[in-house]
């Protein structure tokens, strides 16, 4: 496999998860950037492991979740319920504090990063498929879960928090628990993510994490559309992929663009591209075009 293939599907991979760490605590109208340090702290975490520590690969990744998910739940006892505004700025700053703890600390490789993580499977091609494998499979488990996240009853009241915050509570909804919920799940994946991130390249440096990663993100989100899990699944391989076409001139103005893009978007179409309504819209029209299909067979029968 050529390598910029691999880096094409690799980065559009992590696209798409860490979008849906955003789509999901922003169903109850929630920002939540403290996921860009999950995948910090768990990714350097596991990368000390496996580096200094010896320990495989899998069990790395599942620490990385682990702490992924203790953080989000810690964090979300104080914030589950809080006003948009408040975890967005619990979010920059859980960034700012974890970049200069890591900064500041030589044992996991500081300002200078970590470099050398191992090949897993013992060499670069299998290495890359493996990193591949887990990717689109955490792809496909997560967009399961969400897809079922948002067909609940769970996901109902969260459309419910959404649109009015103090009828939903009235009717019955407890705000903090789904906000615990939802940035529990959303922690728990960006710790997993920032492992694979890291060993996408075979190495952690704080460069990785800035805070172009929020841009990007978002824009995946909010092109596609924040309503449905859908948008960010159609728009990451696009927005990735597309620049790698320009010349080199242009991709150093990759960030600048998505700004850009996403102020555009905001203004003229703010619930994004792939919207719930237009989802519904496609499913209609092809149960209309298989029941067209499945009638005019028992009539030639």
């Amino acid at each position: 496999m050529p390598l910029s293939l691999y880096y094409f599907l690799s980065i559009t991979a992590v696209n798409i998860l860490m979008s849906w760490a955003l789509y999901v605590p922003y169903r109850v109208t929630q920002l939540h950037f403290i996921t860009i340090a999950n995948m910090m702290i768990s990714g350097y975490l596991a990368g000390y492991l496996v580096l200094h520590a010896h320990v495989p690969f899998i069990w790395a990744l599942l620490i990385g979740f682990a702490v992924g998910g203790i953080i989000g739940f810690i964090v979300s006892l104080f914030i589950g319920d809080a006003p948009t505004f408040s975890v967005v700025i619990v979010g920059f700053t859980s960034i700012y504090i974890t970049r200069t703890i890591v900064e500041n600390l030589p044992i996991i490789g500081g300002t200078m990063g970590m470099f050398g993580l191992p090949n897993i499977g013992g060499n670069p091609v299998t290495h890359r498929w493996i990193i591949l494998c887990i990717l689109y499979g955490l792809v496909i488990l997560c967009g399961f879960l969400i897809y079922r996240f948002d067909h609940s009853s769970i996901g109902r009241a969260a459309s419910a928090v959404f649109v009015d915050k103090e009828l939903a509570s009235s009717l019955g909804i407890d705000i903090k628990k789904l906000g615990m919920l939802v940035q529990t799940f959303s922690c728990t994946l960006a710790g997993g993510v920032g492992v694979l991130y890291g060993f996408i390249y075979r190495s952690f440096h704080l460069d990785f994490f800035g805070f172009a990663l929020i841009g990007i993100f978002m824009t995946v989100l909010f092109v596609g559309g924040y309503s449905t899990q859908w948008g960010p699944l159609i728009t990451a391989p696009i927005l990735y992929g597309l620049p790698l076409f320009f010349p080199t001139e242009v991709q150093s103005w990759r960030i600048v663009i998505y700004g850009l893009l996403l102020i555009l978007v905001l203004e003229l179409k703010p619930e994004g591209f792939i919207t719930r309504k237009f989802v519904h819209s496609l499913g209609l029209s092809f149960s209309r075009k298989r029941a067209k299909e499945i009638y005019s067979k028992e009539e030639e029968q």
